[in-house]
């Protein structure tokens, strides 16, 4: 099999009309007699709506629609919690609660009108401190929540939206035996997704079936949820996705598609939302959740780990959204790609009133992963060892038990750290105010269910149709490297159908990393049965057994006897219909063992072919400001075997940057009432090009055993998880100081001198 090197590349499908300018994103697009909606946000983050009056807006030339709670089904929506509604009715938790929407001729009319609408308020104490919320005389964000659907696994009370504990062993006694006890407390803001492209709506109704164009990662989830809302058959939902302008997992889950549906339904005439900059700060239940982390770690003299308390507190805003599982996957990331004889974890996931928090790219994990490999920096200072010789000591390996007693296969994380810090040149000398960092960090594989076509056109070619969604990643994109590789075809050969919901089969989305690892397993295995029926036709032409054909540059050749062939133009060309399905084995969760027992199980007490990762970051910081500026960095993955390098080195680029971005700059900076002080780009400082240092990347192909096609996992994810931890760790050691706030802002980074 062909090394990374040797791998060729081909050019994206997508790849040409993106470069040109002539692709069409949902802003794009526009119908015949559509009209525009706005959306009357909360006047409050938190408040008791007494009257609504739309008279105003309702009287204004030009208004087609305007809705609110009154006007569509009551019913709640939510993944693990159905705790909210398209439209707020007694209470508004945040500011971005839609209260009514209208529909307009024109965008400065409905802009007008939802001015127009007179809203009155009992404003009550907002809920904005994450530990405060847990207080037993803290008022309840949701003073209902008892009589709401959700989850029994999540231990929901008042306040606590999640809890999970991850036990092994006895970390209080081990922790009195230990050489040496270290512990921290490092508090993460939250931060955005920031998509370049804010997000778009169209719906139209067409008698009683509506098709939604959505700028969304996960148009099966939005066909759901607008099903759910409206009362009416999944069936009657088609969601249509243009080209997606990123969405970096803040565009998952079911958002805004119901109130543009419900406009559109009222008008009796299509409706286009876009969001402004603004809103697409404010207004989605999609952010990356701020933290309180704590630790505790005891080691002996010798670098083993033989205790581990840690205390979590996630700050889940104002809903559930799809983020209830977000308690327990801190925790798992709380112990780390680490070997810890006991282990006490508890970690809550709380309601406020700020924005409501979601999956933003690895949920939880970069600020997790920040504070724990800073805590190993520290622990390793206090034993007197080398940082990269005590992560030595004690990364996973094969055979090696985790928190929850799940036993590793074949992995490798310890060759990522020997290959960073081989390439950052780790131990070097450095000028004055210069250091290198490292951190490792871990991501699971999820094994979902997914479905894929594969279809021979007329003239040889083929066509994949698949629900999977592409957000700019190139995982749907790089479907046609494994249908060509089953049928001896170009990749070039294939067409791609496509984020369509009446086309292709239902897929998780562009979500968890899981594309390749879940879809690719349906194509190769569509694509396999498409190989057998023309190997069967081919046997009937060429009067051989099929056992004896194989398939090759385009054609089926006599094994051994390549000049006796029939070109698969020829087979297809003759009107014989060639189709393939396929779903692919959905792997199972490894086993565990947590002596927690159940508490917050939610599926990720195991990590199913963990991807594992180091980052070195070799920076500069300017004594004087408190300014960092990284140099370079060396990312090394080990996400099994790599199908597409261009596509799976851009994955790092682009997550390299936004983890870099993590650490410095974005940070979501709220007021005392829960509402965003910096919600545009201008004071929330994403990263450009020109401030992207050097990243040099290498693979660590560990073929996984129960993974996607050819031994692979997933890689959209993991890129962004331990680059904060490094950029944390290059700093202390440049400085003496540690920085226990995220961002590491100039100004925490001077405060921390100072």
């Amino acid at each position: 099999m062909a090394t990374t090197e040797e791998r060729r590349a081909f050019v994206r499908p997508d790849g040409k009309e993106k470069v040109t300018g002539s692709g069409r994103y949902t802003a794009d697009l526009d119908l015949t007699g559509q009209l525009h909606a706005r959306f009357r946000y909360a006047d409050h983050t938190r408040a008791r709506i007494l009257r609504i009056d739309t008279s105003r807006a309702r009287a204004l030339p030009g208004i087609l629609a305007v809705l609110t709670h009154e006007d569509v089904p009551d019913v709640r929506y939510g993944q693990l919690v159905k705790d909210r509604r398209l439209f707020a009715k007694e209470e508004v938790r945040f500011e971005g609660d839609v209260v009514a929407a209208v529909a307009a001729t024109t965008p400065e009319l409905a802009e007008q009108a939802v001015g127009l609408i007179e809203v009155e308020y009992e404003p009550l104490p907002p809920v904005t401190d994450v530990e405060a919320a847990l207080a037993e005389d803290a008022p309840l964000v949701h003073a209902d929540w008892d009589s709401y659907e959700g989850d029994e696994s999540l231990g929901r009370k008042g306040n606590v939206l999640g809890y999970s504990a991850i036990v092994k062993g006895d970390a209080d006694a081990a922790m009195k035996s230990a050489d040496v006890v270290v512990t921290g407390r490092y508090i993460a803001d939250g931060s955005q997704g920031a998509p370049i492209e804010p997000r778009a709506i169209i719906a139209q109704w067409q008698g009683d079936r509506v098709t939604v164009w959505s700028s969304t990662q996960v148009p099966f989830a939005a066909r759901s949820g607008v099903a759910h809302v409206l009362g009416i058959p999944e069936s009657d939902v088609r969601v249509i996705v243009p080209l997606l302008g990123g969405g970096f997992g803040s565009k998952c889950d079911f958002h805004f598609e119901g109130h543009v549906a419900a406009l559109a339904r009222a008008a009796g005439r299509p409706v286009k939302l876009v969001f402004t900059r603004r809103e697409e700060f404010v207004a989605p239940d999609h952010r990356r959740e701020g933290m309180v982390i704590e630790l505790e770690t005891g080691a002996r003299r010798d670098g083993t780990l033989v205790a581990r308390r840690g205390r979590l507190v996630l700050d889940g805003g104002a809903y559930c959204g799809e983020g209830g599982f977000f308690a327990q996957l801190a925790a798992m990331h709380a112990c780390g790609p680490y070997v810890i004889e006991n282990v006490r974890v508890e970690s809550t996931l709380v309601y406020t009133n700020n924005q409501p928090s979601g999956s933003i790219r690895a949920p939880t994990a970069p600020q997790t992963c920040w504070a724990v490999e800073q805590h190993i920096d520290e622990l390793a200072q206090a034993l007197d060892l080398d940082p990269v010789e005590l992560r030595r000591r004690t990364l996973i390996e094969e055979g090696a038990e985790s928190p929850t007693r799940q036993v590793f296969g074949p992995l490798g994380m310890k060759e990522t750290l020997e290959r960073a810090v081989e390439l950052i040149g780790y131990g070097q000398e450095l000028p004055d105010g210069e250091a290198i960092g490292v951190a490792c960090g871990w991501w699971p594989s999820f094994g979902l269910e997914s479905g894929a076509y594969v279809k021979l056109n007329a003239d040889g070619t083929g066509t994949i149709v698949t629900g999977a969604q592409e957000n700019g990643s190139g995982a749907v994109m790089g479907l046609p490297l494994l249908a060509a590789e089953v049928l001896g075809m170009r990749p070039e050969d294939f067409s791609i159908l496509y984020q369509d919901t009446d086309a292709g089969p239902w897929d998780g989305g562009s979500s968890g990393s899981q594309t390749t690892f879940n879809n690719g397993r349906a194509v190769v295995e569509a694509a396999g049965e498409v190989r057998r029926r023309l190997l069967d036709l081919a046997s009937d032409q060429l009067e051989v057994a099929s056992s004896d054909l194989q398939l090759a540059d385009g054609e089926v050749r006599v094994t051994g006897a390549p000049q006796r062939a029939v070109s698969i133009a020829e087979l297809a060309g003759t009107g014989t219909v060639i189709l393939g399905k396929g779903s692919g084995r959905v792997p199972e969760a490894p086993a565990t063992a947590p002596d927690s027992g159940c508490i917050g199980r939610l599926g990720f007490e195991s990590f199913l072919e963990p991807q594992l990762i180091t980052h070195a970051v070799h920076l500069k910081v300017d004594r004087e400001t408190g300014v960092v500026r990284v140099l370079r960095v060396a990312a090394v993955h080990d996400s099994g075997r790599i199908l597409n390098p261009v596509g799976a080195n851009g994955q790092v680029y682009g997550g390299v940057v936004m983890g870099i971005g993590q650490a410095l700059t974005e940070g979501t900076q709220l007021d005392e009432a829960g509402r965003q002080r910096n919600p545009h780009l201008l004071d929330y400082k994403l990263l450009t090009t020109a401030d992207a240092p050097r990243i040099d990347i290498a693979w660590v192909e560990t073929p996984a055993v129960d993974g996607g096609p050819n031994g692979s996992k997933g890689i959209g994810e993991p890129p962004c998880v331990p680059t904060p931890g490094a950029v944390a760790n290059a700093i202390a050691q440049a400085t003496g100081r540690r920085v226990r706030s995220l961002p590491m802002t100039p100004e925490r980074v001077w405060e921390a001198l100072e």
